[in-house]
């Protein structure tokens, strides 16, 4: 290719950081602008990556989208601004990656989808562990029948989230839209749906906020059309730091995987196996990258954070009521 991809990233905060080097080590891509309303915010991501130092920073995205020619825009802003801002790079013709979660409602995800397919544009999220060989690996056995009939899923997440992000905008509703369920949590939703292909039919759950503003231990139970049963434990005030464990129980076998201890498959009257994985050399900003090039497909497409907001929704909704609600 005579010449890279140009990428401009809306907000510049700490998680910019990687996504520069990624995009930089594709050698197929280069930034050429920033916007952030935050000139430290700017400060230190030319620190960081010093082939940043020179390339225009503006205080408003809208005002990089009509000075510097773009291919892509990369969106690390907090979650409040994912909206608007995945709107006005699409209207501009732009190819979008954005941080999770992609849109604070599922209402705004239908938005963004249709503006993607008006304007003909890559749309992606920004989900890592599409890219690990671990949740590939699971993915790849339970979609392709290995595990048999699905019957249970459970995901435990352990965060110490509620003293971590104390006093910073990820604990303020009017701009995360949610708590540690919408943050990090936001991962493990997506993954328990993108692994296994079932469709929830009924969400219930409990919260607990303790002394914030917003969601902090969420204790989700999740009945899904297809019949199994799940659980999700998203722990935003554990004293630990972080762990998760991620477990598939199906009629012929089961995969649990312990990011602390590994992966081990089961099977029926057999002892538990460590299975070789493949290796996995991608990442959402190369996936990015190539997509756009037409290298490959978009491995977390636009429709996962679809099904992450509604899912999320849905045990809010839940928490308030104290009652099931149903996702048919």
């Amino acid at each position: 290719m005579a010449q890279k991809l140009r990428i401009g990233f809306i907000g510049a905060g700490g998680i910019a950081v990687g996504h520069a080097r990624r995009l930089h080590a594709t050698g197929l891509a280069e930034v050429v602008a920033l916007a952030d309303p935050s000139a430290e915010s700017i400060h230190r991501i030319r620190a960081e990556c010093p082939e940043l130092a020179e390339v225009p920073a503006f205080s408003d995205h809208r005002q990089m989208l009509e000075a510097v020619s773009l291919d892509a825009v990369e969106i690390h802003s907090p979650h409040c601004f994912h909206t608007q801002q995945i709107l006005d790079a699409l209207e501009a013709g732009k190819h979008v990656l954005c941080e999770k979660p992609m849109t604070p409602t599922a209402a705004e995800a239908r938005q963004v989808i249709a503006k993607r397919d008006e304007v003909g544009k890559v749309l992606m999220v920004s989900y890592q562990r599409h890219y690990e060989a671990t949740y590939r690996f699971i993915r790849e056995k339970v979609l392709g029948g290995e595990l048999g009939r699905l019957q249970m899923v459970s995901i435990i997440l352990s965060q110490d989230w509620l003293r971590g992000t104390r006093g910073t905008w990820r604990q303020d509703p009017a701009i995360s839209c949610g708590g540690q369920l919408n943050d990090s949590g936001s991962h493990f939703v997506d993954i328990m749906l993108w692994c296994t292909g079932l469709h929830p039919s009924k969400v219930y759950a409990q919260i607990n906020n303790y002394d914030a503003q917003v969601d902090i231990d969420s204790a989700i139970a999740v009945r899904f059309r297809e019949g199994a049963i799940g659980t999700l434990a998203i722990m935003g005030g554990a004293p630990t730091p972080f762990w998760e464990f991620f477990g598939v129980w199906g009629s012929a076998g089961a995969l649990l995987y312990d990011r602390t201890g590994g992966l081990q498959w089961q099977n029926v009257d057999t002892n538990p196996v460590i299975p070789p994985l493949p290796p996995c050399e991608s990442n959402p900003d190369l996936n990015f990258v190539r997509a756009i090039l037409g290298l490959e497909q978009v491995e977390a497409p636009a429709e996962c954070g679809l099904r992450v907001a509604e899912f999320t929704e849905a045990a809010w909704r839940s928490a308030a009521t104290g009652q099931p609600v149903s996702l048919e």
